[in-house]
């Protein structure tokens, strides 16, 4: 009978230390639509695979091979990038500490002492006594859950610190693309104005040579003065801009970039843009977003730490105990009679705390609260920022179409302006005219080029960066 009812304590401990007493998770429906915008940028060219944006990394959203090697040699170097992965290096040792809470801690003592003291009598004697012990110290038993639950809560944010740092590295791979990208429309800015001042230097030679001949006036050469002194003007801003562009891809970088690298760059039209969607696609991709990973990895550490709160309601039982050797001997110390033992259990049982568990658990209902509700807007703004990519691409197209029309109206503009007045059919004006806006026109086409570009950066990020991110 004493057998049954040691076995039933037995088996009813192990049931009890087997459930868990923190809610069942479920993951939230998504509070968006089922479906993306349906993206009509168009179809690759036949040569192209028509892979969806999540199953690809970040070498197939960006195919330069320049930006490749700096992506590269950034996430080699950035210091951001590093410390980042430095905290999560931090956060796992963390985990592993709490971890050990499940297990006893195994101590082994070893202690020694011999003095002489004045006895009763008057007389000095001298006594030895010498312990060697292995023991567990105040070994808490879960049955109740409270350290799996704390153990998890420590895994969980360990988990979502590891998603942050993914987005430490998304984040990296869109700037680095991004200045890359800025770096080249500004190259092609500085380029467009040095060919524009040429052009304004030919012009003002020409009417100040007219001047001198009667043919033109002094107001003439005034307004040639005027938009030469402007083209020198912005010479002087694209050149602080590519320099500064430089030193901001050196810092993402994490080192200086080599000149030849750069030097092998391709015009900011030759940059290809053959990322193909299919259409529709599905919200759910969006969960593979790192800051959406992240938020309900801390939304499972929340129900961990419902459990761990309800579990803090119930007995505490640690276990102490030793066992050794004990001699005033050393000789004698591993001798057949000189074994020690000590077994110590203790229980901890909450009967009046003033409210301070009840509160603790409220505390972590409500936090659980809490982090739903950023849960579903981490998923709201990641479906609102793809929405807004996949809009963009298609207008993108049609934009830098019309802005290419445009250009070449303004070349052909520029071309008859200039005929006229050389032949004395127009005023200068209309060639000065002429000359701003081929210069406005070049500057809008290569900065609408630049935008979608960059729009196509943003999408990169906005799907997450692709699985492949996750190796």
């Amino acid at each position: 009978m004493k057998i049954l009812s040691r076995l039933t304590v037995v088996l009813f401990g192990l049931f009890i230390s087997g459930c868990s007493l923190a809610p069942e998770y479920t993951r939230p429906e998504l509070p968006v639509a089922d479906q993306l915008p349906v993206d009509k940028a168009g179809k690759p060219p036949g040569d192209l695979p028509q892979q969806s944006g999540p199953e690809l990394g970040w070498r197939g959203f960006f195919t330069d091979p320049q930006l490749q090697a700096l992506i590269e040699l950034a996430l080699a170097n950035n210091r951001d990038l590093r410390e980042s992965a430095l905290t999560v290096e931090a956060y796992q040792a963390q985990y592993r500490i709490q971890r050990s809470a499940l297990f006893p801690t195994i101590m082994a003592d070893g202690s020694g002492s011999k003095q002489r003291t004045m006895t009763g009598s008057g007389d000095y004697g001298t006594s030895e006594m010498y312990s060697a012990s292995v023991g567990i110290a105040a070994y808490e038993l879960d049955l109740f859950g409270r350290v799996r639950h704390l153990r998890d809560q420590a895994l969980e944010q360990y988990l979502a610190m590891e998603e942050s740092h993914r987005s430490v590295h998304i984040s990296l791979v869109a700037e680095v693309a991004r200045a890359y990208f800025t770096w080249l429309a500004d190259r092609e800015l500085l380029r467009v104005t040095e060919d524009t001042l040429r052009i304004e230097e030919e012009s003002f030679q020409l009417i100040e040579q007219r001047e001198r001949e009667g043919v033109a006036t002094q107001l003439d050469l005034a307004q040639a003065r005027t938009s030469l002194e402007t083209a020198r003007a912005n010479l002087a801003l694209y050149e602080r801009l590519v320099a500064q562009d430089g030193n901001d891809l050196s810092l993402l970088a994490g080192s200086t970039v080599p000149v030849s690298l750069l030097e092998k760059a391709a015009p900011l039209n030759e940059q290809q843009l053959a990322l193909h969607l299919p259409s529709p696609l599905a919200s759910s991709v969006l969960l593979q977003r790192p800051d959406v990973m992240s938020a309900e990895h801390e939304l499972k550490g929340a129900h961990a730490d419902i459990g761990a709160a309800r579990a803090a309601f119930f007995p505490a039982i640690s276990l102490t105990a030793a066992g050794g050797f004990a001699s005033d001997d050393l000789s004698r110390l591993f001798g057949g009679n000189s074994g020690i033992w000590s077994f110590a259990p203790s229980i901890s049982l909450p009967i009046f705390t003033a409210g301070r568990l009840q509160a603790q658990l409220d505390v972590a209902e409500i936090r659980k609260d809490m982090l739903v509700a950023r849960y579903e807007k981490a998923i709201q703004t990641a479906f609102q920022e793809t929405a807004n990519t996949l809009v963009a691409r298609a207008t993108y197209v049609r934009q830098l179409a019309a802005q290419r029309a445009n250009l070449q109206a303004n070349q052909e503009y520029h071309e008859l302006a200039r005929n006229r007045y050389q032949h004395g059919l127009d005023s200068f004006l209309t060639l000065l005219d002429a000359q701003r806006s081929l210069y406005t026109a070049r500057q809008r086409c290569l900065t609408v080029y630049l935008e979608q570009l960059l729009n196509q950066v943003s999408l990169y990020k906005a799907l997450g960066g692709g699985w492949e991110e996750r190796s």
